[in-house]
């Protein structure tokens, strides 16, 4: 590929946004993808958003990147399947949607603006490097181990990465006595392998704990149970090996889920966190141990709780964060004098690293 003189990078660059989706996050996704392909064409590419599950029906073979580009339309045709898709997933076989294979082709490298299953369990990734297709983030095997909560909590306790106890357990065989695995309330369930706080619940007794499971167990088939900390959230990126700056959240009201994350001023979030340095190294040291721990590539983002007495604990990593501009990870990288399009712009170029 040829390069410019700074970044490695071809200017401008034929890019293939994929967002959308049959995940619970799927109109997450579609923010972000919308945000990055913004951002990208911001800085000269011919960046295209497409949904990787509807696809298009038809697309100009002789200028498939063209440099006039509506975003905005773009982004309106992706969310008007939104209300059909568990009807399409009935009716298909294929998970590539029109046209999506032959365009990510193309391009010289697709960005993943996914989130969640068959985006960021490392099926797509998989796929994409049977096919010689370049993308951002992490490859198919860390996406995996990082997509599953339980072989994630297996990977930061070999590396000695603090994470809170808890036991992984399946629809047909639940564990309902919590005392026999050494657990007491209150407990957090979660779905195994959801995202963006989908399926999680605090529960505080036997009755809400059995609530819980068959509502984690509707999402999907296995579930994670751990202690409940108590205590500060807060967020740590690892952009090519190394911690950003810790941004702390805090929710007005109940924890950090789905409502929180996503509704407008739900959530105060700090960065750099109001925290002393030495507790602020520690945190950066085991994101970035468990960004190695679990064999990632380019970037993630890894969540903390902190007790008040300052013990750590790693909850979970994120192959493909949230990317709209006031994600977590835009947030850290302005504190390091980075807008979000050159943020954008830097993670495809980490992203090829491993293709030279």
């Amino acid at each position: 590929m040829p390069s410019d003189k700074d970044g490695g990078m071809e200017f401008p660059m034929n890019i293939v946004v994929l967002a959308g989706g049959t995940s619970t996050e799927r109109e997450v996704s579609i923010s972000s993808g919308t945000g990055i392909c913004n951002a990208l064409r911001s800085k000269g590419h011919r960046a295209i958003l497409i949904d990787i599950f509807c696809g298009i029906e038809t697309f100009v073979e002789g200028d498939p990147f063209p440099e006039e580009y509506d975003v905005a339309e773009a982004a309106a045709y992706i969310s008007s399947f939104n209300d059909k898709i568990r009807e399409m997933k009935k009716e298909r076989r294929s998970f590539f949607g029109p046209c999506v294979l032959e365009l990510c082709q193309r391009a010289d490298i697709v960005f993943l603006g996914l989130h969640g299953a068959n985006g960021e369990d490392g099926r797509v990734q998989a796929a994409f490097d049977l096919m010689g297709i370049r993308y951002t983030g992490t490859g198919y095997l860390s996406s995996a181990m990082a997509m599953d909560k339980g072989v994630t909590k297996q990977m930061f306790r070999m590396h000695h990465v603090p994470t809170p106890r808890g036991i992984t357990m399946t629809k047909n065989e639940p564990v309902h006595d919590l005392k026999s695995v050494g657990l007491g309330f209150p407990v957090v369930v979660k779905t195994c392998c959801g995202g963006s706080s989908v399926g999680v619940y605090i529960v505080q007794d036997q009755t809400e704990y059995e609530e819980a499971l068959e509502k984690a167990f509707s999402y999907e088939d296995e579930a994670v149970v751990e202690e409940y900390i108590k205590g500060r959230e807060f967020s740590v990126a690892v952009v090519d090996g190394k911690a950003y700056p810790v941004i702390e959240i805090q929710p007005l009201s109940g924890f950090y889920d789905y409502k929180n994350k996503y509704q407008p001023g739900a959530t105060i979030e700090t960065c750099p966190a109001d925290l002393p340095q030495d507790l602020t190294d520690l945190m950066q040291s085991y994101a970035e141990t468990g960004y190695k721990a679990l064999g990632m590539e380019g970037y993630c983002r890894l969540d903390f709780m902190m007790r008040p007495d300052g013990d750590i604990y790693c909850l979970e990593a994120n192959t493909l964060p949230g990317m709209t501009p006031t994600s977590l990870i835009p947030q850290e990288a302005a504190v390091l004098g980075m807008d979000y399009p050159t943020l954008c712009d830097e993670l495809i170029r980490i992203s090829l690293r491993k293709y030279e």
